[in-house]
């Protein structure tokens, strides 16, 4: 029996898909990656230093919070942090792709939020542990829907209040590592494919939230989201 006519022993997983902002299409997500301090004053406040490379780490697909849905506060934190970021969707992918050649593979763009258990990050960064309970967690990655984009990327402002206080406020310029970078750098360890998402760091301001919080997020020109934490 091949893999066409196999059955399955257990129900497969829905799929997870995203609006497409003025389309009825639903872009499929593969996997989501997420670059970290990619902007230099929240290096400094994370305590890292200026010249530190970017890193990557992992959410998986199923931590995606639709738009227009409230977000679960996550068990086992007393630290849930906000991180406003850009997040770019990806039509074609490659290994080994090049800056010069990376917006080629870009299908469109959006505003997430990655959020994180901050208490077991730290509690892991300390450890030496993988960071994944504080960052891979269920409903951990909120999107708006994602605008299809032909061209440079995005160079305005990228915003997050609470409760109608601003809290992140910076420009898109500010990241250190481009998009094209970004993309190139993923590239040299997964070979990427159509479907990933990329979310792409975030601006200084990052700090906690609590239940009954209204969070709403903005990347200029791209799109907005806001949800409850309920």
């Amino acid at each position: 029996m091949d893999a066409k006519t196999a059955a399955y022993v257990i129900a497969p997983p829905a799929l997870v898909a995203v609006p497409v902002a003025g389309e009825t299409g639903l872009f499929p997500v593969r996997r989501i990656l997420c670059v970290g301090r990619n902007y230099a004053a929240h290096r400094r406040e994370m305590g890292g230093d200026d010249r530190d490379p970017p890193f990557f780490f992992a959410k998986p697909a199923d931590a995606i919070v639709l738009p227009g849905r409230d977000v679960a506060y996550p068990p086992r934190t007393a630290n849930l942090h906000h991180e406003m970021e850009l997040v770019v969707a990806l039509k074609a992918g490659g290994a080994e792709v090049s800056p010069e050649r990376a917006l080629e593979l870009v299908f469109g763009y959006a505003a997430g939020v990655d959020l994180t258990r901050r208490d077991l990050q730290n509690a892991a960064k300390d450890k030496g542990q993988p960071w994944e309970a504080g960052k891979a967690f269920d409903e951990a990655a909120p999107i708006s829907s994602i605008r299809r984009w032909s061209g440079p990327p995005p160079q305005g402002r990228i915003r997050l209040s609470m409760n109608g206080e601003t809290r992140q406020d910076a420009s898109l310029a500010d990241m250190i590592w481009n998009v094209a970078e970004v993309i190139a750098e993923a590239s040299r360890l997964w070979r990427l494919a159509a479907g990933d998402l990329i979310f792409t760091g975030t601006p200084e301001g990052v700090g906690p939230i609590v239940r009954g919080d209204r969070v709403e997020g903005e990347v200029e020109g791209v799109g907005r989201l806001a949800f409850t934490v309920i």
